[in-house]
């Protein structure tokens, strides 16, 4: 009897076929009393890390409450464009609405002069005469059942969403006990003890008994890592090679859902769950038969792209115009604004890097980043622009003078039009006139952007000052209104580039996920480099010369493992790495107390910050810090031109770091490791303002001989490897 009570504790699992290897479709588990919800042995733990995840970092901006409205408005205005493009396109008489036709109120006079003025109701149809004409239209009724069909599958999956997100919330609440009005107070790391904790509790997951930091995030960016990795070894995206602008990068937001679809989570996908890569892709006997299957799929995604582009591209417009027209009109120069692009945010991430923890460290590096590109100016287009501004704010002028003197002129065909041309023309060209107080340094403010971003080729050392450099920043920090351009032509492009590039690139996508896959235990399938294993996918260019086997083929570029690792080290100081890599970080630290002893010294260190104090200071900060004479007159400046030291390197980290994480007394090397992780965290990653937003002050007093600066030369140390040659001499 005692044993059947006990037998009741136990609970049989089903056969869940997203999260169940074969052999333990029999596994029994213990789920104490009071945990009896449905939080042990989830379905799809892949879903449920990322929909905790997202909860907590989009409730500390948003709230709960904010993010349940922003779901049901997302189905309102897909309901709005599609009704008022209609109304537009079939309700109003727009030859009544620009006077081009007599409207005649009173039935006794068809005389022009006699008619009264035109009211909005005038130009706008009864609403029987404006059904006929809908019902009449054959193809408005094709597009509207079409947008109705989406419009259901959209508000299904906001359905979905909303009781998904309500089951977090629980989660929250009971499980991990955390309320929400608290959870703003929680940090991502704590949320994450505290899953790991629960996870001992109740098996969330039963293919193991402890998870990991590395688990919750491998989970969490599956399909991501391998997205990242591919970028990384350049098989994606492909690369376009245009007349007269050579190869450009091409990648939107809807070539990359087709890449997912196609790769991860499409009927004819590689996985054949949401865990598992399908054994046959693992093999390498039948390689050239999947290819040919691979390029197929590509094919029939191409044609079905090919065969949506109308509709696609008219929801493009339409959206684009609804968003864009008002921001245009009321600050023009907004499409001259820059912003990370889809290809830089997947070329600058690190392995194992989650959304927030990337937004942060990118919004960081964004002011450093303007500047370095506002930094280039064409002296032949200024010369145009001030004209251009100057003709234009002349006519501006005299209409403005005119409106102001009697209001009627108003009323004049296009004034109004021609007042607000003139306006935006203004705005355009002024942002192609350079501050004239601007110096030309670009070596310096490169290297403050890549304090940020972490991740450059190597070819842009010494090169900054290049066209060619600019043009390829250009490409990971783009115009906004580039962006536009790009979505708007996505759909056309789209199908051509996976019909006849894509296919091209079928076998080298199978040998890359039948290469690049291991199989963790309690978390399936995931990209190797994930694993940020130095032995296998190290670049001895990189620090880790004498700890890695890799060949070139496996080794990631620009050290993505490396820095990968001691990124996820930092962001996770609990997680205990394996001893590879553990015998990394220990060597990387040995290194740098080494250089700290042969280095520069502090006071060579804080001497240089004055120069960047007088480069980067706030007085500054609405402007670019460059000199607007053509880059040969770089020669000028020959203090900045040496900009590429190790001292000015470290002197460009020391300016870019808060006045909390300077040097100071107090701060020895008797520190404790987890206090040198927290101070290497904080000057690495944790700057809270941009490079130009808090500069060193220009005197410093002497500081004591006992300082550790450990922390401070080792982002020096990682960051400024480009410019130092460190570990690439044999």
């Amino acid at each position: 009897m005692a044993d059947f009570e006990a037998y009741q504790e136990y609970q049989r699992i089903d056969d869940y076929e997203e999260d169940s290897p074969p052999g333990e479709e029999d596994l029994l588990i213990h789920v104490p009393e009071g945990l009896r919800d449905s939080w042990h042995h989830i379905k799809n733990l892949d879903n449920f890390f990322t929909r905790i995840s997202f909860l907590i970092t989009n409730l500390l901006l948003n709230g709960f409450a904010c993010m349940m409205l922003s779901e049901f408005f997302e189905l309102v205005q897909f309901l709005f464009v599609v009704t008022f493009t209609t109304f537009l396109f079939n309700c109003v008489e727009y030859d009544v609405l620009f006077a081009n036709r007599a409207v005649n109120h009173t039935g006794q006079s068809l005389n022009l002069l006699d008619r009264s003025k035109v009211t909005l109701p005038d130009a706008i149809l009864p609403s029987q005469q404006c059904m006929e004409r809908i019902q009449g239209n054959s193809w408005i009724i094709f597009l509207l059942i079409m947008a109705a069909i989406f419009w259901i599958y959209r508000l299904g999956k906001v359905i979905c969403n909303v009781l998904s997100y309500w089951e977090i919330r629980q989660f929250y609440i009971k499980a991990l006990k955390i309320r929400m009005d608290e959870l703003c107070n929680f940090s991502w790391q704590e949320v994450q003890v505290r899953l790991i904790s629960l996870q001992r509790e109740q098996q969330m997951c039963i293919h193991k008994k402890e998870l990991t930091e590395l688990d919750i995030y491998h989970r969490i960016l599956r399909f991501k890592n391998y997205t990242v990795a591919m970028i990384n070894k350049s098989l994606l995206p492909v690369r376009l090679h245009l007349p007269f602008l050579g190869d450009v990068v091409f990648l939107t937001q809807g070539l990359k859902y087709n890449f997912e679809l196609i790769l991860f989570w499409g009927p004819g996908s590689l996985f054949q769950n949401k865990w598992n890569l399908h054994p046959k892709y693992k093999r390498a006997g039948n390689r050239l038969e999947l290819a040919r299957q691979l390029s197929r799929i590509i094919l029939l995604a191409g044609v079905a792209n090919l065969l949506l582009c109308p509709f696609v591209l008219v929801w493009q417009v339409l959206y684009a115009f609804f968003s864009y027209a008002e921001v245009i009109k009321r600050e023009p120069g907004s499409l001259g604004a820059r912003r990370w692009s889809l290809y830089g945010r997947l070329y600058l991430r690190h392995f194992n890097e989650l959304d927030h923890e990337l937004q942060g460290r990118l919004g960081r590096g964004y002011k450093p980043a303007a500047r370095y590109m506002n930094a280039f100016v064409s002296p032949l287009l200024a010369v145009l622009a001030r004209n251009v501004a100057f003709f234009s704010g002349s006519i501006l002028a005299v209409l403005i003078a005119l409106t102001v003197y009697d209001e009627d002129v108003l009323t004049v065909q296009h004034i109004l039009t021609a007042i607000t041309v003139l306006g935006v023309v203004i705005t355009i060209t002024r942002s192609f006139i350079p501050d004239e107080h601007m110096v030309w340094c670009p070596e310096q403010l490169l290297q403050c952007v890549l304090a940020h971003i972490h991740y450059m080729p190597d070819h842009w050392k010494g090169s900054a000052h290049k066209s060619e450099t600019r043009d390829e920043m250009a490409q990971l920090f783009q115009y906004k209104a580039v962006f536009i351009l790009e979505e708007l032509l996505s759909p056309i492009v789209t199908p051509f580039i996976l019909i006849f590039l894509l296919r091209n690139k079928s076998l080298e996508i199978i040998d890359f996920f039948r290469n690049f896959t291991v199989e963790v235990v309690g978390v399936g399938d995931i990209c190797s480099f994930a694993q940020m294993d130095i032995r296998r996918h190290g670049n001895p260019q990189w620090m880790s010369e004498g700890q890695t086997e890799a060949s070139v083929y496996q080794q990631a570029e620009n050290g993505k493992t490396e820095l990968s690792l001691m990124h996820f080290t930092l962001k996770n100081p609990r997680w205990q790495p394996p001893q590879d890599s553990s015998f990394f970080i220990s060597h990387v630290r040995e290194k740098v107390q080494q250089d700290a002893q042969g280095g520069p010294s502090p006071q060579l260190l804080l001497s240089e910050a004055p120069l960047c104090t007088s480069l980067l200071s706030n007085e500054s900060a609405t402007t670019a810090v460059s000199y607007t004479g053509p880059p040969g007159a770089a020669a000028r400046s020959r203090h900045c031109a040496s900009s590429s030291s190790v001292t000015s390197a470290a002197a460009s980290v020391l300016a870019s770091l808060p006045s909390s994480q300077q040097p100071h007394a107090g701060r020895t090397s008797h520190h404790h490791h987890h206090h040198y992780h927290h101070h290497l965290e904080s000057a690495t990653y944790h700057s809270e303002r941009a490079v130009a937003n808090r500069c060193l002050p220009a005197v410093h007093p002497k500081p004591p001989d006992n300082m550790d600066h450990t922390h401070i030369l080792y982002a020096v140390y990682i960051i400024f490897r480009y410019y130092t040659k460190i570990g690439r001499e044999k």
